[in-house]
């Protein structure tokens, strides 16, 4: 009877010794998330939707939807709140509340405003009219025109205004088309804790691949470049045209 009755404490101890470092760790893993998107418990963020521009009323396009699902679920998971606001209604400043800016600068005013602070070595291709450079990145003197539904661009930013450690950083999604927004908020989700280990609390922007949009939709992503220095620099003087980026050494993340 001994024995058995010191198994079972021993059996118990083992259960609760097992519960108390598998709390310990998820609590670990939530608060790194939380300190990365800056959202703490009960913490509120904006998300910035835009609009899009292929309809003349206003409407959202359902790829950047599907974004917006995602940035959701983000926030629900670190036990934050979420207030949707439209790209046209944002009067406010950064850094007091996280923000998700969704959309490129001719769909989303905010994310002009964002850029012109925050990235002043990108310039994007907003010409309704066809043409190659239509919707094309200039990230310090390199070009990257996109081929629809076959190779197309998106930066995936985390920016932070000054260094007091309260101050809650934007991420911005800034795609050639709205299926890219979509690919970088997934591939937001599926590496955050990884660009958590490299970057921790600090600015960085990314430059993404969107690999046959036509077959694979949002799924297969490269990562092209860290540009965080070129985006954040002026814009190099105008000189000789720069040929069109085509081939670079990536990093695959289906």
């Amino acid at each position: 009877m001994r024995n058995i009755v010191l198994g079972l404490v021993a059996a118990g101890i083992s259960a609760s010794l097992g519960w108390i470092a598998r709390t310990y760790l998820w609590k670990r893993k939530l608060r790194r998330k939380q300190a990365f998107f800056g959202l703490p418990d009960n913490s509120e963020s904006l998300l910035v939707v835009n609009r899009d521009p292929a309809t003349a009323e206003p409407a959202v396009h359902r790829f950047d939807v599907f974004a917006l699902l995602e940035l959701s679920a983000l926030v629900k998971d670190c036990g934050a709140h979420v207030q949707v606001v439209t790209q046209d209604a944002a009067h406010q400043g950064f850094g007091e509340r996280t923000e998700f800016c969704v959309g490129g600068p001719g769909s989303n005013r905010r994310m002009v405003a964002h850029m012109a602070a925050m990235l002043p070595g990108v310039r994007v291709n907003i010409d309704p009219e066809p043409g190659p450079d239509r919707g094309a990145f200039r990230i310090g003197a390199d070009l990257y025109r996109m081929e629809p539904g076959i190779t197309e661009y998106v930066l995936l930013a985390r920016l932070t205004a000054g260094e007091r450690r309260e101050t809650r950083p934007v991420f911005l999604f800034c795609g050639q088309r709205a299926i890219t927004n979509q690919a970088a908020t997934r591939y937001l989700a599926r590496h955050h804790e990884r660009l958590a280990r490299k970057y921790g609390s600090g600015s960085f922007v990314l430059l993404l691949k969107v690999v046959n949009s036509q077959a694979y939709g949002p799924d297969v992503v490269e990562l092209v470049a860290d540009v965080t220095k070129p985006a954040q620099s002026p814009l190099p003087a105008p000189s000789e045209p720069t040929a069109p980026k085509t081939q670079k050494k990536s990093h695959r993340a289906d």
